[in-house]
């Protein structure tokens, strides 16, 4: 990409965010048949060192979360906090590879401080540093703020409280070179407070590209207890759930199953969502722990029951279907109670709608695809599609074609196969995702190089 002062770091927010598709592919049961085991790659360990007290680095913004899910496994609704960060994937100085994620432990030294998805759920205090009066671009082996100084200025020291929610993969500088880089969310920067009030025009004539320091942080002013929601395309034999508004984090879920507890695999490295099990096989019931990030049963071991929504009866459609649950505490004289839905420790804000108007079309075969572009930086754009199946018989796989309105080219995609010829595209659905239930929807999402143009030509089918 080419940079200028003041630019943003380029988001390729995907459904997850960054270049790279983390969702573990849903085990789905054949009629009658026994659930699919995955064979993956042994996942590193958490061991990257983290700071215990206030580092420096680099900060950039970018707009959003991706659609459905932000790199921890959360659509950005569902966060308690509309002020959120990215944390890096990869801490590979001058080298801007796209190693597969999650990292295995063959290549735990290329870890950054995202961990592999285990500092997910955290909370971050950040101050406002000094002001870059050069050019900082992100260029791979260079100096940042080149040609200029780090200077301090009137917003030094502002102050907020910040939600990891995302990841930052991408192959520049920031995210490769600065092992404290933070990627800040767009809206909350002229959310920072110094002495009592709100920073409201830091960003855009204040920031260019900035220092900040930061440290982990408990949730401030918690209370309440966790929040659990099944992901779209949950089912009784790929209940893959995320665990939100954690008082430091999760490092792990453990479901009890068959009378004994057992670790839960997490959903690639969406460090929020895990695949449990059900009490038996094939159950509709769950009952769970969380350890938080010490590595420690949150809240003394308490235990979280809770079954498969109805709305979810075949699978689950939506982004995010929230599950109520009863809690039983290991503590002496307490027993099961319902749970509450837990308030926020942060008062969210709106997000921000898409800049550009989605384009749709039906086809005759009852399938709808929309396509909405969700981020762009001039040289490029990343748009995410929706495709809904508006029968009432269940898809066994699909496929979507558009037109590319200029002389755009196709740079990645994820949860579908894509291929361009000429300004053509033609998308089809992944192993995972061609069952659509009738009223149901599936996403992928793509980033096309060149000027961000409303696609044309769009139609859907399915079989």
């Amino acid at each position: 990409m080419t940079a200028r002062l003041g630019q943003p770091r380029a988001r390729h927010a995907r459904s997850g965010s960054a270049l790279w598709p983390r969702l573990a592919v849903p085990a789905i049961a054949a009629a009658g048949a026994a659930l699919i085991v995955l064979a993956l790659q042994p996942q590193a360990q958490a061991t990257v060192p983290e700071p215990t007290t206030p580092v420096t680095g680099n900060a950039t913004y970018f707009d959003g979360l991706g659609s459905p899910y932000g790199g921890c496994g959360l659509p950005q609704a569902e966060l308690e906090t509309q002020n959120f960060v990215a944390l890096n994937v990869f801490d590979t100085p001058g080298d801007g590879t796209f190693y597969p994620r999650p990292l295995s432990a063959a290549q735990a030294d290329k870890m950054g401080i995202w961990n592999n998805g285990h500092n997910c759920g955290r909370w971050v205090r950040v101050k406002i540093g000094d002001y870059c009066t050069g050019t900082n671009d992100g260029a791979l082996g260079q100096p940042f703020c080149r040609n200029g100084a780090w200077t301090t200025d009137a917003y030094n020291d502002g102050t907020l409280d910040m939600l990891v929610a995302d990841s930052c993969g991408d192959s520049n500088a920031w995210c490769r070179d600065d092992k404290y880089h933070l990627d800040l969310s767009k809206d909350s920067l002229n959310r920072f407070v110094k002495n009592g009030a709100p920073m409201t025009d830091l960003y855009p004539s204040h920031w260019n590209n900035r220092h900040v320091s930061w440290q982990f942080i408990s949730a401030p002013s918690y209370t309440g207890d966790i929040k659990i929601g099944f992901l779209s395309g949950a089912q009784r034999w790929w209940p893959a759930i995320a665990v939100s508004r954690l008082p430091n984090g999760v490092h792990g879920v453990e479901y009890f199953a068959d009378g004994a507890w057992k670790a839960a695999t997490m959903n690639g490295d969406m460090g929020q969502s895990f695949i449990i099990g059900g009490t038996t096989s094939g159950a509709t019931d769950f009952r769970i722990r969380v350890r938080d990030s010490a590595d420690a049963l949150l809240f003394n071991g308490r235990e979280y029951s809770f079954s498969l929504p109805s709305a979810c009866s075949s699978q689950c459609s939506a982004a995010y279907t929230a599950a109520t649950y009863t809690t039983t505490s290991t503590s002496p004289g307490t027993s099961a109670s319902p749970s509450k839905s837990p308030s926020a420790s942060a008062s969210p804000s709106p997000s921000r709608s898409p800049s550009a108007s989605p384009s749709s079309s039906t086809s005759a075969g009852g399938c709808t695809a929309t396509v909405t572009t969700t981020s762009s930086w001039g040289t490029g754009y990343q748009a995410d599609v929706t495709v809904r199946n508006n029968g009432t018989a269940a898809s066994t796989r699909w496929t979507v074609k558009f037109t590319f309105a200029g002389t755009q080219t196709l740079a990645n995609s994820w949860n579908a196969t894509v291929t361009q010829s000429g300004a053509q595209v033609t998308a089809t659905n992944a192993s995972y995702n061609g069952v659509i239930p009738g009223g149901g929807s599936t996403s992928f999402g793509f980033v096309a190089n060149g000027a961000s143009q409303p696609v044309t030509g769009v139609s859907c089918s399915l079989a």
